[in-house]
């Protein structure tokens, strides 16, 4: 079995902030960042333990996102356990370039995530669970506003899943036409 490897693909190039090039290996690499970490409290007999959970977005930048849990008595593991859930529950998204189609509005138990593209420039206008989502999705210019629950959890569904059920502009094409074939 060959294994056929594009050499651009290898290497993905940083700028610093003194403005040098580095560079970075990008196989099998996925984006990992942080949303939050919890401290969680059990009281027992001899007192309280506790314990920490901890909630990860991974990405590789172009298209595919996961998102983990993971709980443990210490940060670290914890943080372990949600990347490990995270790369475990990829799934693939559409952008248009480096934002979505169209506007998105969805509702995740009390949260409302409106979603609405921008012209190239723009950046990421977001709150923080959200900027992780969109920066390790690849999307580089949107505008977003939450509206509700300001829980993380819920914000980082509620933007993927609205992610996952938008509609793209050339399916809403097609069905106009088949609906005005039809009548």
């Amino acid at each position: 079995m060959v294994l056929f490897v594009n050499w651009w693909s290898l290497f993905m190039f940083v700028i610093n902030d003194n403005n040098s090039l580095e560079d970075t290996q990008k196989v099998d690499s996925y984006i990992e960042k942080l949303v939050s970490v919890k401290r969680t409290t059990k009281v027992v007999k001899g007192g309280r333990v506790f314990g920490f959970s901890a909630l990860t977005v991974v990405g590789d930048g172009n298209g595919k996102i996961g998102v983990g849990k993971g709980k443990s008595k210490e940060v670290p593991l914890a943080i372990q356990k949600a990347m490990e859930n995270a790369k475990r529950n990829l799934v693939s998204i559409r952008l248009n370039d480096n934002t979505i189609f169209n506007k998105i509005e969805y509702k995740y138990c009390s949260t409302k995530v409106v979603i609405v593209p921008a012209v190239n420039g723009t950046g990421i206008i977001a709150g923080d669970a959200m900027r992780s989502v969109f920066e390790v999705l690849g999307i580089k210019d949107v505008f977003s506003k939450c509206y509700g629950s300001s829980n993380p959890i819920n914000i980082v569904k509620a933007t993927i899943n609205g992610l996952l059920n938008m509609s793209y502009s050339f399916e809403i094409n097609s069905i106009r036409k088949k609906n005005k074939n039809i009548s």
